[in-house]
């Protein structure tokens, strides 16, 4: 899209997307998304319907650009660490969020009132799941 690579390194800590700019355009496309965007927000005379359809519009270039950026960022061996991160950060996520189920399942089961228990947790271990089964087959029958 707009954004290039080589305007940013990987981010190794806290989090996920781009890293920080490596060149003064990776500055300028920074500058040149969320400047415009901060001064439409800022101004007082827009309706919060069309904020609202400006900002999701806004998020999903965003979305877009910087996914496309951060596919294109590294070379195989940065590929490979970053999937071994990707997949110990899904450990723990996977594992908190069953630990929270589990907790959920478990005083809502107590109280006789499963009104508690959070809907997205289950759709989330749910589709962890899924994809899982999903993977797998895939790579199974690929091979």
């Amino acid at each position: 899209m707009i954004g290039k690579p080589e305007w940013f390194k990987r981010r190794k800590y806290g989090g996920w997307g781009i890293g920080m700019p490596t060149s003064w355009k990776g500055w300028v496309y920074l500058a040149a998304v969320f400047i415009p965007f901060a001064i439409f927000m800022a101004l007082p005379f827009w309706s919060n319907t069309v904020r609202l359809i400006v900002t999701g519009i806004w998020a999903l270039f965003m979305f877009v650009d910087v996914t496309s950026i951060m596919v294109k960022i590294g070379d195989e061996r940065e590929k490979i660490h970053e999937a071994f991160a990707e997949r110990n950060a899904l450990w723990a996520m996977m594992i908190v969020l069953v630990i929270g189920l589990g907790y959920q399942v478990a005083a809502s089961a107590v109280k006789q009132d499963f009104s508690g228990v959070d809907i997205f947790l289950i759709i989330a271990v749910a589709f962890g799941i899924v994809a899982k089964a999903i993977s797998n087959i895939y790579l199974d029958r690929k091979n």
